[in-house]
């Protein structure tokens, strides 16, 4: 049991519930240092962790992993048991591990994962067995590996459900459909969706089953009552009374039950329907967008394409046409592709257009991929030309390609010169946000090349910890 907080204590928990950052992660710090010189290891290992996520939240990440370091010196060099300590390091591993998730490092976010398995053996923490299942669905959602994430949200939803922790289930399965609706993956949006109405059924009527349990072993009290109480006509006319009552009551809470079972099967074929019905409805729209644009295209073509304006309706209405027939495709092809040739075909496409003294890189392996060759030379195509317009004389362009484990592979293409603001890197991927003038570009390139990804079971973000320019990183699981 953790001893009263300290004044340094206190005092950063005000700032942090001010949002003071700065005031809250160096009174952290201090508390920490207090509380080890006074050998209060556990109350010096919450405030160091908590002075760590501060520290990521304005990504100083360097600071971040050398304060961690440091407490897991003083961890080391503490008295305590063993199993103690283990759970102590589960703390900074965890740390690390969201730390390196938000940077987009799977390969590190999985080392610390494993490191906090062994924690978690060795300190026999029940708690924290439960809250590894949490993070490790964290891990796989993040990093678009949705069936190790089904798997492991089955198991802790289980757990939890037969805990009778219902309010951390509802919480996790929020956090599912939230991840959902942030990467755009419909697919897994009405999975969860069903799964969790499935579960609000199930548990609904898991409540209703116990409260008749209970009222069957308040039944079969007051028939033990009305044995024991035989010789007594009174005792016996009383008891049947309250036997009676209790039949009512139980009639009562059956119809109850009865009615909001109806009333959540309903409500789940309604959404079911609300979910059809809007897929339906986005599917009409696509085709009525690619409908305009086959109707433009053959008049557009009798004008002159020499025009600005004419060239961006027609480079306007072929975008549109292609985002069309990527969002309604539904499976794309894959085949063994020889990686290097692909990209050094499309790096002789963009040398004639670089800015003066600009340095171009590739560091691409000899390797075969099992991909689809249209859709990667389209992204890869599109990235390189922005790469080409927006990086300025003296300017730096890099193309790589990496494998970060037996499944999992990626492109990353890095160009020096301006910074995407952070308020806009997810804006960039959506199409339609703002009305442009369309000489000057539609903004449906980097829409494309995201629906794109996601079809061949991929995914493309901008990487937020690349600071001297752009780096768009394509993922591929395979």
């Amino acid at each position: 049991m953790m001893a009263q907080k300290s004044e340094l204590h206190q005092r950063a928990e005000s700032e942090d519930a001010k949002h003071n950052v700065a005031n809250a992660r160096s009174l952290y710090i201090r508390a920490f240092e207090g509380y080890v010189g006074k050998g209060q290891i556990d109350e010096g290992v919450a405030c160091g962790v908590k002075a760590t996520a501060l520290y990521y939240k304005d990504n100083l990440y360097k600071e971040a992993f050398e304060l961690l370091r440091r407490v897991d010196q003083q961890i080391d060099g503490s008295n305590s048991q063993a199993s103690n300590k283990s759970a102590l390091h589960y703390q900074t591993s965890k740390e690390r591990m969201q730390m390196y998730v938000k940077l987009r490092k799977s390969d590190r976010a999985k080392e610390q994962m494993g490191f906090m398995e062994n924690h978690v053996s060795r300190s026999g923490n029940e708690s924290l067995r439960d809250d590894l299942l949490y993070q490790k669905a964290i891990f796989y959602y993040t990093f678009g590996q949705t069936a190790q994430g089904n798997a492991v949200f089955k198991e802790m939803a289980s757990k939890l459900t037969a805990q009778k922790d219902y309010d951390k289930v509802d919480e996790v399965y929020q956090m599912l459909l939230a991840s959902g609706r942030q990467s755009n993956n419909a697919g897994m949006l009405n999975q969860a969706y069903s799964s969790y109405m499935v579960w609000k059924d199930s548990v609904t009527a898991i409540k209703t089953a116990e409260e008749i349990d209970s009222l069957k072993l308040q039944i079969v009290k007051n028939e033990e009552i009305i044995a024991d109480k035989d010789d007594s006509l009174s005792a016996r006319q009383l008891t049947i009374s309250g036997l009676i009552v209790l039949a009512v009551i139980l009639a009562v809470v059956l119809v109850l039950g009865a009615m909001v079972l109806m009333r959540f099967i309903v409500l789940t074929r309604t959404q079911k329907k609300t979910i059809r019905l809007a897929n339906e409805s986005n599917a009409l729209k696509a085709k009525f967008i690619s409908n305009i644009s086959d109707q433009l295209e053959p008049t557009l073509k009798k004008l002159d394409s020499k025009q600005p304006e004419v060239r961006a309706l027609l480079d306007f209405s072929e975008h549109i046409q292609t985002l069309s027939d990527v969002e309604n495709s539904e499976n794309v092809e894959m085949e063994d592709v020889h990686v290097q040739p692909l990209c050094e075909s499309l790096i002789e496409e963009i040398k004639p257009r670089l800015a003066d003294s600009v340095t171009l890189t590739v560091n691409v392996p000899k390797v075969e991929v099992k991909l689809n060759k249209d859709y990667i030379t389209y992204i890869l195509r599109h990235l390189l030309n922005n790469a080409v317009e927006f990086t300025p004389s003296d300017g730096k362009i890099t193309l790589e390609f990496k494998k970060r484990s037996p499944k999992t592979y990626q492109f990353l293409i890095t160009n020096t010169g301006a910074v995407i603001p952070e308020e806009k890197r997810e804006d960039v991927f959506k199409p339609f946000l703002e009305i442009k003038d369309l000489t000057d570009g539609d903004g449906l390139g980097l829409p494309i090349c995201k629906q794109m990804a996601l079809k061949i079971n991929g995914d493309l973000d901008i990487d937020s910890a690349f600071t001297k320019g752009t780096r768009f990183v394509l993922n591929l699981h395979v």
